[in-house]
């Protein structure tokens, strides 16, 4: 029974939950959370304040603390808007490694999104054929359109209730002209995206986040709504109410606070903003957020088995397929290399003894191997490296996708090198298990060299100092025996072994 730990730094406020995997689901063990405002400043200078660091640090040292006490096997620690901004990101990120032996991971917009949707998925909040998940956080608003549980369009706009309110809110309460401002940069950035949610026709508004929370909290209050459930009406009154008190008064309302008072006129404004353009009658909150996301994740990522690690799995074929598509790749051809690339796998696991793992990455590589032809053939290897490492590739780690970046950069001529600069940004055990896997990947290139599905399925045998490849061909496979050839020297420098192959009708 695994215990996860996710940590999730935010603009506004760091929490943390831990949680036990039993009988595949996840049950709670452990919350805890402190506004440290750590992106105030950020939105206003591009810095993170001294103060902001140190407090966020104390409370990370305090989280530290409760993994241990309560046995957690894994934990992840995921930063989001404020360290994706931060000039001085790195200096917090050092601070933080030192302090707590962590490493923090500052995730893209829509990787926060797709986390946050995959927490709701798992607890099946997500019941609707069409739902629009919007979570408003201290830097910005991920907007997920989805569509029986799977991702269909997601946005990431700067609509951050922290940085709205240092942006635009200079006095208390707020000035007519500043609420206009606001109102209107607000609806700017809403307007880029509202033909994408109206063409989605969500039937479901699932809010999360403390903005959420608060204006849940006071629709109750006002008895107009089921527990939860929040009309478009009510917000816009809400947010009209909220903007003429004071931060005393704010703070007095029951479900608001003194810390959520000082952000809820921008949040509110966020909301209704949304609801009147995008036409959306109500929102219903939900508790969940990111770090229910991130354990998921950790749990579908130890069993792949269960539902969720379909569901994870699911989610990454589409977006391989996605980039593939979107860089005018042979579909054809890479889904055949990705199918040698996975028998070589299982055929050749006593040998290459790549963690399971590997499997995913060497498939998605073979997938992708071909997407730097799009800008350039010449030199499309460096390109094929460079989009990989730096796409949005959903359900991907940065980590990962370097490993599989640099799995797909080493199909052509060159070959992996301690010195070369790709190279030393993997961790030594990745540098050692990469160089096999690009053996795997060349292997299925070659045996595919014709591109036309000759070699359609292969068996391996190891005899000594030798590994004979018997291939199961549809017609005759010189070009593809000649291609096989040619990465004989390879692979014996790698694996020790010569290389030979017959082919078989």
């Amino acid at each position: 029974m695994p215990t996860f730990a996710a940590v999730d730094i935010g603009a506004n406020s760091v929490r943390l939950k831990i949680a036990r995997l039993v009988r595949r689901r996840l049950h709670r063990l452990h919350e805890d959370r402190q506004v440290t405002r750590l992106g105030a400043s950020v939105f206003r200078t591009g810095l993170l304040s001294p103060d902001a660091m140190a407090q966020t640090v104390e409370a990370l040292e305090r989280f530290r603390k409760a993994t241990l006490a309560r046995g957690a096997d894994q934990v992840r620690v995921v930063a989001t808007s404020a360290l994706r901004d931060a000039r001085n990101a790195q200096a917090f990120l050092d601070w933080v490694r030192a302090a707590t032996g962590w490493t923090v991971e500052v995730i893209t917009g829509l990787e926060e999104g797709r986390l946050i949707h995959l927490g709701l998925l798992t607890l099946g909040r997500l019941r609707a054929r069409r739902v629009l998940m919007v979570d408003l956080g201290g830097g910005s608003c991920e907007l997920t359109l989805s569509e029986k549980g799977h991702i269909r369009h997601m946005f990431s706009l700067p609509l951050g209730a922290v940085r709205l309110t240092g942006e635009f809110l200079g006095h208390d309460p707020p000035k007519k002209k500043e609420l206009e401002r606001l109102r209107e940069y607000v609806g700017e950035e809403v307007g880029r995206v509202v033909r994408r949610i109206a063409a989605g026709r969500p039937q479901r508004v699932v809010a999360t986040s403390g903005t959420a929370a608060a204006l849940a909290a006071r629709a109750r209050r006002l008895r107009r709504t089921a527990s939860g459930t929040v009309s478009r009406a009510v917000t816009q009154k809400l947010a009209r109410q909220l903007a003429k008190l004071a931060l005393e008064e704010r703070a007095a309302l029951a479900g608001i606070g003194p810390r959520r008072a000082e952000i809820i006129i921008a949040g509110a404004a966020v909301f209704a903003e949304l609801m009147e353009r995008c036409n959306l009658p109500a929102l219903r909150y939900s508790p969940l957020g990111l770090r229910d996301g991130v354990l998921a994740q950790m749990a579908a990522d130890y069993d792949r088995s269960t539902r969720l690690g379909r569901q994870v799995e699911s989610e990454r074929r589409d977006a391989l397929l996605a980039v593939a598509r979107r860089y005018d790749v042979d579909l054809k051809y890479a889904l055949h290399v990705r199918r040698l690339a996975a028998e070589l796998f299982a055929a050749l696991r006593p040998l290459h003894g790549l963690p399971p793992d590997y499997q995913e990455w060497l498939l998605a590589a073979a997938m992708l191997q071909e997407v730097g032809s799009y800008l350039n053939r010449s030199g499309r290897h460096r390109h094929a490296y460079y989009l990989i490492a730096n796409s949005e590739i959903f359900g991907y780690t940065p980590r990962q996708r370097r490993i599989i970046a640099s799995i797909a950069r080493y199909v052509g001529n060159s070959r992996p090198a301690a010195a070369d600069k790709i190279m030393k940004k993997l961790a030594p055990e990745d540098r050692r298990f990469v160089l096999r896997a690009v053996v795997l990947l060349r292997l299925a290139r070659a045996l595919n060299q014709g591109r036309r599905a000759t070699v359609t399925g292969l068996r391996a045998r190891l005899e000594g100092g030798r590994v004979l490849l018997k291939l199961k061909t549809r017609r005759g496979a010189e070009l593809e025996l000649w291609a096989l050839s040619k990465e004989r020297n390879y692979f014996r420098e790698v694996f020790g072994r010569d290389l030979a192959a017959v082919g078989e009708r």
